[in-house]
């Protein structure tokens, strides 16, 4: 299994826009994005907590596998 890596806000949005998903709106120092029925919140911290991304790729229905191929 590979390790989780650290990514900041701001790379997480680019990779998941890669991915397909689009920005719908920001409130201040959080992103909204949508693909279909996927919806997520990226907050745009320097580091994302280890809770806070795997939280994130369980909304977007993705594995670290799949973030890492991505990215």
């Amino acid at each position: 299994m590979p390790k989780r890596p650290v990514l900041s806000g701001k790379e997480l949005i680019r990779i998941l826009e890669k991915g397909g998903f689009k920005v719908v709106r920001q409130k201040g120092s959080h992103v909204s994005l949508q693909k279909g029925n996927h919806k997520t919140v990226v907050p745009l911290h320097d580091e994302l907590a280890k809770g806070t991304l795997l939280g994130i790729l369980k909304q977007c229905g993705l594995s670290k596998e799949e973030l890492i191929e991505v990215r």
